[in-house]
């Protein structure tokens, strides 16, 4: 076996162990470090339009805080549907200069468990209206239906719900659009791990086949 060949079959069994071990060592990274609403929130693809816009409306350092902060969380659906109400796309919906106070309505300050709701119950949000709780028949804040409860976080809680809350003080406004308005969600990928070990293997081999050929 040539020199060559061994040298390009180690290059190849490191990189396949690296590529496959690095989902594990991510993962028992973030199992170590207690993770915080926006945390969770980025590691659940069906939040990615919620991450948008807190990163939008600059509010991702907020809810990293100490709280502890009680957040309804509308999925993509729920964003979705708000869109073809309104009759906007996701980057005007972004645009909107009133989208930190919309957000906001879906935050309340301390630790709300289900277990904590009454039928009929009101809670001020953070952006200072408050929010109806209707538990006589499938869990509503308003006119929202919760679908999961409970996500506990290092600085709060997570409810999952099925519809945007729109506050009573919220207006449409028509925006001007620029190209890459909408930001990045965040979502951390292996992609650019593997893509650069396979660049540093190939720049590796082209060395080792000059200095061969030399």
């Amino acid at each position: 076996m040539s020199k060559m060949f061994k040298a390009l079959l180690s290059i190849v069994t490191a990189l396949m162990l690296t590529v496959a071990l690095a989902p594990t060592a991510f993962a028992e990274n973030h199992e170590e470090e207690p993770q915080t609403i926006v945390d969770i929130a980025v590691g659940n693809d069906d939040f990615s339009i919620l991450v948008a816009a807190l990163q939008q409306a600059e509010l991702v350092e907020t809810l990293q805080g100490d709280g502890p902060f009680t957040v309804f969380a509308p999925t993509n659906d729920a964003f979705a549907a708000l869109l073809e109400a309104l009759d906007i796309t996701a980057e005007e919906l972004l645009a909107q200069p009133d989208l930190a106070n919309v957000l906001l309505y879906h935050v309340v300050s301390g630790q709300v468990m289900a277990g904590d709701l009454e039928d009929g119950m009101e809670a001020e949000t953070v952006n200072g209206e408050t929010v109806t709780f209707d538990l006589s028949g499938d869990p509503m804040v308003n006119d929202s239906t919760i679908v999961q409860t409970d996500i506990e976080a290092s600085n709060g809680v997570i409810h999952v719900i099925d519809a945007v809350l729109v506050p009573s003080n919220f207006t449409l406004q028509d925006v001007e659009m620029e190209e890459d308005a909408v930001p990045e969600t965040g979502v951390e990928s292996n992609v650019l791990l593997l893509a650069g070990l396979v660049v540093t293997a190939g720049a590796f081999i082209f060395v080792y086949t000059k200095k061969q050929t030399a």
